[in-house]
């Protein structure tokens, strides 16, 4: 079963056309990535997933259900991540997670539990320091605490984990990556590494259309390869490697890459290393990153 579904999707902005003809859909359990420059249309996709933006053309579906702007019954299946989440300083992660519980018609006594089940979730089971002093990664947590509250079908993430730092990033992919027995998860960002290391599924959107989409493997199997690297045990090998066998890049003292290269070419150069003697550590295939990926589809 697919938790989303967008069929022909579109929305201007006065003249300029921000989405157009966006059709995809997001299997019940999975991770989906989301992934576009900024300024590609990804907000705003979010936005009308969630009825708060009119679409021009097409229809959402949520959970089998039709998405209508101004209205709110989709939302309930929902759990949601804005980029920049907003907060009252003056509150306790538990209050906050307490004053969220009640606004929506939850019991006091699973307000409690939820609460607390999803503070040492995100790691902030400490739950007495005032949320004016976090940092920016931990005002991310509590976010995720908060959307998921409500046991929502799907969770949607808008740029989880931009302006933060590599630790910061590791525990918000984390955490998601501990949430998909219990929910749909999609997030839209710009930092390709983070989908690579968590996505089952991504879709790529360029100028307001999906260029290409996909599991992780069909995704990487669109390229074979980006070509081949050759660690050498003594410096002076690869000098006289790479001057028998030019074509390729130093890396450092040691590592020699060449791009774009082909299987073919790979077995050639280990014949060349073969019939010379000359002594490697390591000869390997580059398999294609979702940045080379991107690069070559929005370039053409």
């Amino acid at each position: 079963m697919d938790m989303l579904t967008l069929s022909h999707v579109s929305k201007s902005f006065g003249s300029r056309k921000v989405i157009r003809d966006l059709s995809l859909s997001v299997p019940e359990h999975s991770i989906f990535g989301f992934i576009g420059e900024n300024g590609a249309g990804k907000t705003t996709t979010m936005r009308m997933v969630l009825g708060l933006l009119q679409k021009d053309e097409g229809e959402i579906w949520v959970n089998g259900k039709k998405v209508v702007y101004g209205q709110n019954k989709t939302n309930r299946y929902i759990g949601y991540l804005p980029d920049v989440p907003e907060f009252y300083g003056f509150l306790t992660p538990m209050e906050y997670l307490k004053l969220c519980g009640e606004v929506t018609g939850m019991g006091q006594k699973e307000i409690n539990a939820r609460s607390r089940e999803l503070l040492e979730l995100v790691g902030l089971k400490e739950g007495d320091k005032r949320i004016r002093g976090f940092s920016r990664g931990m005002k991310q947590r509590l976010g995720i605490a908060q959307a998921l509250l409500n046991r929502p079908k799907l969770l949607i993430c808008d740029e989880p984990t931009s302006a933060l730092d590599p630790v910061g990033r590791k525990e918000i992919l984390d955490i998601l990556s501990s949430v998909r027995r219990h929910t749909t998860v999609i997030f839209s960002t710009h930092i390709l590494s983070d989908v690579e290391r968590i996505c089952d599924e991504v879709a790529f959107l360029h100028q307001g259309k999906v260029v290409m989409r996909g599991s992780m493997g069909e995704i990487k199997n669109l390229r074979k390869s980006t070509g081949f690297e050759v660690e050498f045990l003594h410096p002076e090998d690869l000098e006289n490697f790479s001057q028998l066998f030019p074509g390729g890049r130093r890396i450092d003292r040691l590592l020699l890459r060449f791009e774009k290269k082909t299987e073919a070419d790979m077995m050639a150069s280990m014949q060349f290393l073969s019939c010379r003697n000359i002594p490697i550590q390591r000869l390997e295939m580059l398999e294609p990153s979702l940045e080379d990926l991107f690069l070559e589809v929005v370039q053409k």
